[in-house]
């Protein structure tokens, strides 16, 4: 339910918007009334209501002063404002449509019609709001995921994607050491329950693993599937030359938190933890030892560090993925079937020449399962999907028994993503525009080059060009220019700036190239085209 405040210093006033609505049928509590625009901004600071029905005209401080401060102080999210007035008032009203209200409602011409009409718009708003901060919230999660997905498979194309990458996203890697640990939830209770009771029980472990582990030591999670998950833990020290501090550190964290994790909801938390390294770009041979590490894991003791491993049998070596990068890359980032379909037969073909690897079969199969669950949209509902008619779903995998079993496996699975690949492909190069556009947008005040923005989505520079000029209806570079003029003639109308100042503001490299670009687009220069505004 929203929360509504009502101001105004009439009580009469007050009363009779209470009472002109069933606002608990709109889904509006009324968190308060305000005699003031002071006594009001105290209530918003403790109640933070979602809309505030203001007179514009009240002592100690009126309904256009509350509204300027809360937008100083709050943006321009909330709380919405429904500004009363009367008509001697209406200069007023017009300045605080500049405070981006909502509505103005004249006092006498008020009616539950037209108040209900208002607010029912304020509440679309709202739902709008919430709906695209949603949108946001999973589309954040959704790249925070691929990213750490690139960074334990060694996807990144070179160093300076990565930074930029990791920089768009605010993650830090700063850090002198890094450490991953791969881990598998395990319960022999849960495989009696129904999907559904299993699905809840893994989430809310993989839930608490990470909130137990961050308690300890800052790290990065990630959950593979609903029963496997990956941690890269963080430290400022340099562990990289003596492993143990830092080894014996995560392996008493791991243990504890396998304890709180079985008393909690009996279930059993197996763990390799990978060796050290001093660069975020080698990350992925850390993750490479955990699940070197972790092949070894056993449930008691249920957490084994890679140096504790014997490694003299070279079949136990995990799978390299570096070797299939380029096509993986490819396939994942461009919903590309071809590369798909002949890089996993490059990978069927490479272990059936080597039958005797079947630890590492098993590995890269297990290893393309999680990159298609992490990496696709919905990917653990897309990926359960295929396996809708199997009884342990897409964990069949584990059933399989030799190198052949696997490449079977493999090869059907490569069938059923390079199906999704074809019918995903057109939305996707869609969708990859609109990605960029959004991006262009929010950093327009930033210099922006094709290179740049084509590393940021992990894509050629040619390849963006290619796809801007087939889904959008002007090239990349007039794009840009087109939003950055734009956005300057929102600079210029302001006032207060000189165009030099906005040529720097939006990453022109002069003030004479900007003018140049904007009477191209507008057809008069920045001087004139001001000039005309003020006339």
């Amino acid at each position: 339910m929203y929360k509504l405040l009502i101001v105004d210093d009439e009580p009469l006033v007050q009363v009779g918007i209470k009472s002109m609505l069933d606002w608990n049928a709109l889904g509006l509590e009324i968190c308060g009334t305000a005699i003031n625009g002071q006594a009001a901004l105290k209530i918003i600071e403790e109640q933070s209501p979602d809309i505030v029905i203001t007179d514009i005209k009240m002592p100690v401080m009126d309904g256009l002063e509350l509204t300027r401060v809360c937008r100083e102080r709050y943006g321009s999210e909330r709380p919405f404002f429904l500004i009363l007035t009367s008509y001697e008032d209406f200069h007023m009203a017009k300045e605080a449509l500049t405070y981006q209200v909502s509505d103005y409602l004249v006092k006498l011409e008020l009616t539950p019609e037209n108040l209900r009409s208002s607010v029912e718009k304020v509440l679309e708003k709202l739902r709008e709001s919430e709906r695209d901060k949603c949108d946001t919230d999973v589309s954040s999660q959704s790249f925070y995921d691929k990213f750490l997905i690139r960074l334990l498979y060694n996807l990144f194309e070179s160093e300076d994607q990565f930074a930029l990458q990791s920089r768009d996203l605010g993650l830090d890697f700063h850090y002198k050491t890094y450490v991953c640990c791969y881990g598998e939830l395990q319960s022999s209770q849960a495989e009696a329950l129904p999907a559904e009771r299993q699905f809840a029980l893994y989430t809310s472990s993989l839930r608490m693993v990470q909130e137990l582990v961050m308690k300890y030591r800052f790290c990065y999670a990630l959950a593979l599937d609903t029963r496997h998950l990956a941690l890269i833990f963080c430290y400022e020290e340099d562990c990289a030359q003596s492993a143990f501090p830092c080894v014996g550190e995560i392996t008493d964290i791991l243990c504890q938190v396998n304890v709180t994790l079985e008393n909690y909801y009996n279930v059993g938390l197996r763990c390799g933890i990978g060796s050290p390294v001093e660069n975020p770009v080698s990350i992925s041979e850390s993750y490479q030892c955990s699940r070197m590490a972790f092949q070894e894991a056993a449930l008691h003791p249920p957490v084994i560090a890679f140096e504790q491993c014997a490694r003299n049998d070279s079949s136990h070596h995990s799978f390299n993925f570096s070797l299939f990068k380029s096509g993986l890359t490819k396939a994942f980032e461009e919903y590309d079937p071809e590369a798909l379909t002949a890089t996993i037969g490059d990978i069927c073909e490479l272990f059936l020449a080597n039958p005797q690897h079947y630890v590492q079969a098993l590995d890269a199969a297990c290893n393309i399962l999680y990159l298609s669950i992490s990496l696709l949209q919905n990917g653990e509902a897309v990926v359960s999907d295929f396996y809708r008619d199997s009884p342990d779903g897409y964990r069949s995998i584990y059933r399989q028994t030799s190198v052949e079993q696997i490449v079977a496996w493999l090869k059907a699975f490569s069938e059923k993503l390079a199906e999704l690949f074809e019918s995903r492909s057109r939305d996707y190069k869609n969708h990859i525009v609109a990605n960029v556009k959004k991006y262009i947008h929010e950093h327009i005040r930033e210099k922006l080059t094709l290179n740049e923005v084509a590393t940021v989505f992990s894509i050629s520079p040619n390849y963006l060009s290619q796809l801007f000029g087939r889904y959008n209806e002007i090239g990349f570079s007039e794009y840009i220019s087109q939003c950055k003029i734009n956005e300057s003639k929102k600079l210029l109308e302001e006032g207060g700036m000189k165009i030099y100042e906005v040529a720097d503001a939006l990453g022109f490299e002069s003030a004479f190239y900007f003018s140049k670009v904007f009477k191209k687009i507008e057809g008069v220069s920045p001087t004139d085209y001001v000039n005309n505004k003020l006339l």
